[in-house]
C-alpha cells in the first residue's frame, strides 16, 4: 500500500454543542445542504446548525457550527433519516416509520400535515423522471413485506405513483431515473420500475453484515460485495470499474472523486477509484455514519460530527511527484479533470507532465521522459538549460517558477558520473533532432539548433555536417566559437557558407588542405573545394582561388571552369577567352578546357578548334620525340587528334598542313588533304606511304558521309584506280583491289569497273563482286518497275476522277436546260 494524505479529519459539531450534559442522547442521522447541517437524535430531536468554513493557508480548513434551533417531533422514537429537498424548502424526516415534511428554516411541520406512512427507509431520486421542478421523487421500502413504493412529494402534499413487489424482502435502495438498485435478503438487483424488468447483480448474505447501496453518479452505484469488495455497477448491470478492496466489516461508504471512502469499527480508509489502491487510513472509533453531501464527506459517532476535508488535488499530486511516484501522480491528475475547469486543468496537467518528465529523465528513463515532455508541451529550453553552456549567450530564457525540478545542472543530476552524462547528452541530441522541425520549436529555433550543433561537435557526431548543410538556425557567434574550440574547421566552413560568408569558408578549407590547421573530416577536401567553387556565384572568389586549385592539380582544378554551366560563364565574368588566358600557364588544364568547349559544348568557333588541334599536335610531336615507353599515351593523343581532324570542319586546314610538313604524320596529312577535297593525294598517302588498305577504305566511307551516292562512287573508283595503276608486279595492291570490289560491290559502276580490270583476272576471282553487282542491278530495275507501276496506277485514278467530275457536270447542265424548256 502506497500511502498519501488525501483527507484531514476535522471536527464540525462537538458533543457539548449538541447535547450538553445529556449522556443518553445519541446521533442517529445527519443531513447537510450547503451551509445547513441537520442532526437527528435518538430522543426525537432535529437540530439545525449553520456551518462556517474557515480556510487556513498552511493547512486544512476548519469549521465552526452555530446552532440555529432544535425541535422535538412529538414522538418517542429516534429520528432515523433526514433528507433535504432544497427546491421545496423542505426537510424529509423519517421517524416511527413515517416520513414528515418540515420547513428547512424553522423545522415546523407543513400545515397540511402531509406525510408518507409505512416507510422502513427511503431514498431521493437525484435523476428525476417527472420533469416537474416543484416536486421531488421519493422511493421508500415499505413496512409491507417485499414492497417498494414511489412517491412524488410537493411542498404540502405527497402522491404515490408506483408500487413494486420484489421476490425477497428489500433492505436498502438507491434510485437513478427509472432504475432501482436494491439490496434484497440474499442478492443485489437492478430493477426498472417503468418496464418491470429486473437484473440480478451478485449474491450477498445480509445476515453476515448489513448491505450498502450508494448512488455515486449518473446510472452508477457502489455496493458492498462479498469478500470485503466495494463493487461498482451500472444500471445496465455491468461494472465499468475494477472493485476496491476494503474491510469486511465496513458499515458505511461514500465517494469523493477520485476516492472511495469506507468506514468500519476502527478506521476510515481511503481507496482510489483510478488504480483501486488504498491510499490513506485514518483511525476513527465508534463511527456509525458516513455520507457525502455534494462533495462534502461527513462522518459521525453517536456523540459528534466530523468532516473529511480533502487536500487540494494539486497538493496531493505534488506530494506524489516529490516521492517519485510518477504513475500514481499522472493517474490522479487525469482523474482530476472532472473536478477542475478545463483551461485550468490543461495548464495544471501540462505542468504535471513536465515535472514527471524530469523525474523520469533524472532516473535515465529516457523513452518515458520524452513522451512526457512532448505530451506536456515542454519549453525545450527547460531541458537544454540543464546542460552547461548549451544555450546561446544571447538567450533570454529563464527557468519556470516554481521550478519543474530540483537540479541546478547536469553535473548535479548525474553526481559527476561521466557515463550517465554521456547518456543524457545522447538523449538530448535525439530529442532535439526530433522536435526541431515541429511546433515545439516555434519561437526558439536558434536555441535548439545551436544547442544541437554544440552537442554534435562535442560528440564528434556524423549528424553535425547534415545539420549544417540543411536549413538551420544556428547562431553564428556561439556556434563558430564552439566549432573552433573542438577543431571542427570543415564544419565551421559550412557554417560560414550558410551565413553567406563564402570567402571565410573557402579560406578555412584551403588552410586545412595546406596543413595550416588539422581536420580530418574529409579526405577529399581539395575535390570538395573545387566542386564548391564550380557552383559558386561569386566570380571574384572563384578567380581568387583559381590559381590555387590549378597548382594543386591541373586535371581536377580545371573542373572549376569545365563543370560550370555555360550560360553562367557567358553571363558572368567566366567567358571562355578569359579562362583560356588564365590557363596558358597550365597546359594540361588548357587542353581539358578546350576539349570541354569543342567536344562537350560543341562551340562553333574556329580559334578554339584550331587551338585544340595545335595543342594535340604539339603533344604528339613531343611524345614522338621523347624516350620510348609512352607509346600508349602517344596513341591516345594521336587518336584524339585524328578524331578532331575528321569530325571538325572549323579549324584552319592550311595552317595545320604547314605545321605537319616533315612531321612524319602521314595519316593526319591524309585527313587534312581530304578536308581540302584532295582525295587522290590523301588516298595515295594511305595506300603507298602507309600501305594501310583498311584505312583507305575507311577514308572513302568517312569522306562520303552525308554526301550523295555519286560522290561515294567516285571515291571508291579513285581508290580502285590507285590499286590498279600500280603495275602488274604489285601483287598486294591487286589483292587489295579484289577485296575492295568484293566487299563494296554496290559502291561501283560495274560496267566501268569491267573496263578498268586487267584481262587476266578470272570471273571466279571476281565472283562476289559480279554477284553483288548483278543483284544490285536487278534490285534497282525491279524497284524502278514498281515505281513505274505505282505512277501509272496513280495516273489512272486521277484520269477516272477527272472523267467522273466532267460527266456529272454535263448531266447537271442537261437537266438544267430541260427545266428551262419545260418552263417556256
Amino acid at each position: 500500500m502506497m500511502s498519501i494524505k488525501a483527507f484531514t479529519l476535522v471536527s464540525a459539531v462537538e458533543r457539548e454543542l449538541l447535547m450538553g450534559d445529556k449522556e443518553r442522547v445519541n446521533i442517529e442521522c445527519v443531513e447537510c445542504c450547503g451551509r445547513d447541517l441537520y442532526v437527528g437524535t435518538n430522543d426525537c430531536f432535529v437540530y439545525h446548525f449553520l456551518l462556517e468554513e474557515r480556510p487556513v493557508p498552511a493547512g486544512p480548513a476548519t469549521f465552526t457550527a452555530t446552532k440555529q434551533l432544535q425541535r422535538h417531533l412529538g414522538f418517542k422514537k429516534p429520528v432515523n433519516e433526514l433528507r433535504a429537498a432544497s427546491a421545496l424548502n423542505r426537510l424529509l424526516v423519517l421517524c416511527d416509520n413515517s416520513i414528515s415534511l418540515v420547513n428547512m428554516l424553522n423545522l415546523e411541520p407543513v400545515p397540511s400535515g402531509a406525510r408518507i406512512k409505512g416507510a422502513a427507509t427511503f431514498a431521493l431520486n437525484e435523476n428525476p423522471v417527472s420533469g416537474d421542478p416543484f416536486c421531488v421523487e421519493v422511493c421508500i421500502i415499505s413496512v409491507k413485506r417485499r414492497t417498494i413504493q414511489m412517491f412524488l412529494v410537493y411542498e404540502d402534499r405527497v402522491q404515490i405513483v408506483k408500487e413494486v413487489s420484489t421476490a425477497e424482502q428489500p433492505l436498502a435502495v438507491a434510485v437513478d431515473g427509472h432504475f432501482l438498485c436494491l439490496a434484497l435478503t440474499t442478492q443485489y438487483i437492478i430493477h426498472n420500475y417503468s418496464t418491470g424488468v429486473s437484473q440480478d447483480l451478485f449474491p450477498y448474505c445480509s445476515e453476515e453484515r448489513p448491505p450498502i447501496v450508494k448512488r455515486i453518479g449518473r446510472q452508477e452505484f457502489l455496493l458492498a460485495g462479498p469478500g470485503g469488495l466495494g463493487m461498482f455497477a451500472t444500471v445496465a448491470g455491468i461494472s465499468q470499474r475494477a472493485p476496491v478492496h476494503w474491510s469486511e466489516n465496513v458499515i458505511g461508504a461514500a465517494v469523493s472523486f477520485p476516492y472511495v471512502i469506507a468506514l468500519d469499527d476502527e478506521f476510515i480508509t481511503v481507496h482510489s477509484m483510478l488504480d483501486q489502491q488504498q491510499k490513506q487510513t485514518l483511525p476513527f472509533k465508534e463511527g456509525h455514519i458516513l455520507q457525502d453531501f455534494e462533495g462534502r464527506v461527513i462522518v459521525a459517532t453517536s456523540k459528534g460530527v466530523y468532516i473529511l476535508v480533502p487536500l487540494p488535488l494539486e497538493k496531493q499530486i505534488q506530494d506524489l511527484l516529490a516521492s517519485r511516484r510518477v504513475e500514481e501522480a499522472l493517474v490522479l491528475a487525469k482523474g482530476a479533470r472532472r473536478n477542475i475547469p478545463k483551461e485550468k486543468f490543461q495548464v495544471m496537467y501540462r505542468r504535471i507532465l513536465q515535472q514527471a518528465g524530469f523525474i523520469q529523465f533524472a532516473q535515465l528513463q529516457f523513452l518515458e521522459a520524452k513522451e512526457l515532455f512532448r505530451s506536456g508541451q515542454l519549453d525545450v529550453r527547460e531541458l537544454i538549460s540543464l546542460y552547461p553552456f548549451l544555450l546561446p549567450t544571447s538567450s533570454s530564457f529563464t527557468r519556470s517558477h516554481p521550478p519543474l525540478h530540483e537540479y541546478a545542472d547536469l553535473n548535479q543530476l548525474t553526481q559527476g558520473d561521466q557515463e550517465k552524462m554521456a547518456k543524457c547528452k545522447r538523449f538530448l541530441m535525439s530529442y532535439l533532432n526530433e522536435v526541431r522541425s515541429t511546433e515545439v520549436a516555434n519561437g526558439y529555433k536558434e536555441d535548439i539548433d545551436t544547442a544541437l550543433l554544440k552537442l554534435y561537435a562535442e560528440a564528434d557526431h556524423d549528424s553535425l555536417l547534415d545539420l549544417l548543410v540543411t536549413e538551420n538556425f544556428c547562431l553564428l557567434t556561439d556556434s563558430a566559437a564552439w566549432l573552433e574550440k573542438h577543431k571542427k574547421y570543415f564544419a565551421l566552413g559550412l557554417l560560414y557558407h550558410y551565413n553567406n560568408q563564402d570567402a571565410a569558408a573557402v579560406q578555412l578549407w584551403v588552410n586545412i588542405v595546406n596543413g595550416d590547421v588539422q581536420d580530418s573530416t574529409r579526405s577529399d577536401l581539395y575535390e570538395y573545394i573545387v566542386d564548391f567553387l564550380t557552383y559558386c556565384l561569386d566570380e571574384e572568389l572563384v578567380w581568387a582561388y583559381a590559381d590555387w586549385v590549378l597548382q594543386k592539380s591541373e586535371e581536377v582544378g580545371v573542373q572549376v571552369f569545365t563543370k560550370r554551366p555555360l550560360d553562367e560563364q557567358q553571363k558572368n565574368s567566366f567567358n571562355p577567352d578569359d579562362i583560356i588566358h588564365c590557363l596558358k600557364k597550365y597546359p594540361k588544364a588548357l587542353v581539358k578546357y578546350l576539349e570541354h568547349l569543342v567536344i562537350d559544348k560543341r562551340l562553333q568557333k574556329e580559334e578554339y578548334h584550331t587551338h585544340l588541334a595545335v595543342l594535340y599536335l604539339e603533344e604528339v610531336l613531343l611524345q614522338r620525340a621523347s624516350a620510348s615507353g609512352k607509346g600508349a599515351e602517344a596513341t591516345e593523343t594521336q587518336a584524339k587528334l585524328r578524331r578532331l581532324l575528321q569530325k571538325s570542319d572549323l579549324y584552319r586546314v592550311h595552317f595545320l598542313l604547314e605545321r605537319l610538313q616533315g612531321a612524319g604524320l602521314p595519316m593526319e596529312s591524309a585527313i587534312l588533304h581530304g578536308k581540302l577535297g584532295e582525295h587522290e593525294k590523301a588516298l595515295h598517302i594511305l595506300v603507298h606511304e602507309l600501305q594501310d588498305f583498311a584505312a583507305a577504305e575507311d577514308y572513302c566511307l568517312w569522306c562520303s558521309e552525308g554526301r550523295d551516292p555519286p560522290h561515294r562512287q567516285q571515291l571508291f573508283h579513285t581508290l580502285l584506280a590507285i590499286y590498279l595503276h600500280a603495275g602488274p608486279t604489285a601483287h598486294e595492291l591487286a589483292v587489295a583491289a579484289v577485296d575492295l570490289l568484293n566487299r563494296h560491290a554496290t559502291e561501283f559502276d560495274a560496267a566501268q569497273v569491267l573496263q578498268m580490270l586487267p584481262d587476266t583476272w578470272s570471273v571466279q576471282l571476281l565472283c562476289p563482286f559480279l554477284m553483288g553487282a548483278m543483284r544490285d542491278s536487278i534490285h534497282a530495275r525491279r524497284t524502278m518497275q514498281v515505281a513505274l507501276g505505282l505512277a501509272r496506277s496513280e495516273n489512272l485514278i486521277y484520269i477516272y476522277d477527272k472523267t467522273g467530275i466532267a460527266g456529272r457536270g454535263t448531266a447537271e447542265a442537261r437537266g438544267s436546260s430541260r427545266e428551262n424548256g419545260d418552263g417556256t
